[in-house]
């Protein structure tokens, strides 16, 4: 009876051994599947890039902290410009500025992913802090753009449900705007910066993005053959009228040179003269992000249509 016993418990010792062994194995290949999982790899317009599943400490050193912040990715760190705009104020409390050549203070932060443009300098250097991807401004349109980021922040569902939705909100207002201006009106942007005056083609931010490609509205012609290709085009007060259109968007910078609109030059444009001159904070408008083509979108729709 012994004898059959002894023999018993080898086997029974062995079996768990193996499955102790196996259980084990699998433990450790679950961990690597879960670390492995910590990362995903981003196929950037510069390769693909090992970046962190779950960011949870973001630094943007460019015009993208509002797609970060509309997708719920926690930021540590962005540029002057985003931190000066008033629609972020209350999102970017206890979020520092930071700029490509504070590197030290970013290396504070600890950032786990590192945001910014092709041309955002000390690249190497950053890249050493920590997984760095770059995107090169208007290289994609601005909804694509989003969708990227999503991609990038392993949210790209909720980024293409937001493009979506925006599509159809901005496409029925455009319609509703066309209806009461007439087809062939024509919009033209304008900003106040410094000393100088610019108008806007179709894709550098300002709301420029809704306005002429989403909505479809017209651009004056004299804006479309200068603006509309390089983005912008300086401009002298003097010559304004030639680049007004029906109705006029003017991004204020209230810190900046506004004396052009106590001349006559400007009281007697037609788009003044009716009333159809819209004023925004320019600090407000400067972006393209979901945040602000939401705040942008609400505007017009109040100031066009009167919602």
């Amino acid at each position: 009876m012994k004898k059959r016993i002894i023999p018993f418990l080898v086997i029974v010792v062995v079996l768990m051994l193996s499955a102790c062994t196996s259980g084990n194995e699998n433990t450790s290949g679950g961990s690597k599947k879960d670390q492995k999982n910590d990362t995903i790899t981003y196929q950037s317009e510069n390769g693909p890039v090992q970046v962190p599943a779950h960011p949870k400490r973001v630094v943007v050193l460019a015009s993208y902290a509002g797609n970060v912040m509309s997708l719920g990715v926690n930021l540590v760190g962005v540029d002057s410009w985003s931190k000066m705009n008033p629609n972020f104020k209350d999102k970017l409390k206890g979020v520092e500025e930071v700029s490509e050549d504070n590197l030290e203070k970013i290396i504070a932060l600890k950032p786990d992913l590192i945001i910014g443009l092709s041309t955002t300098k000390n690249l190497d250097k950053l890249k050493k802090i920590a997984p760095t991807v770059t995107f090169t401004y208007g290289k994609v349109d601005y909804l694509t753009q989003h969708i990227e980021i999503g991609k990038l922040l392993n949210k790209e569902k909720e980024a293409t449900d937001w493009v979506n939705d925006f599509k159809k909100r901005a496409d029925e207002t455009g319609k509703q705007i066309k209806e009461k201006i007439g087809e062939n009106a024509t919009v033209s942007v304008i900003e106040n910066f410094d000393k100088q005056l610019y108008v806007f083609g179709n894709n550098w931010g300002r709301g420029t993005e809704i306005l002429y490609q989403q909505m479809g509205l017209k651009m004056p012609k004299k804006v479309e053959e200068t603006a509309l290709k390089p983005g912008y085009y300086a401009i002298s007060p003097e010559v304004l009228p030639e680049f007004a259109g029906d109705y006029i968007i003017f991004s204020k910078n209230s810190d900046g040179d506004t004396s052009f609109q106590e001349t006559n030059t400007y009281k007697n444009i037609p788009a003044v003269k009716n009333k159809h001159v819209f004023e925004v904070n320019a600090k407000a408008f400067y972006f393209n992000d979901p945040i602000t083509l939401d705040y942008q979108l609400k505007y017009f729709q109040n100031a066009f249509l009167g919602k």
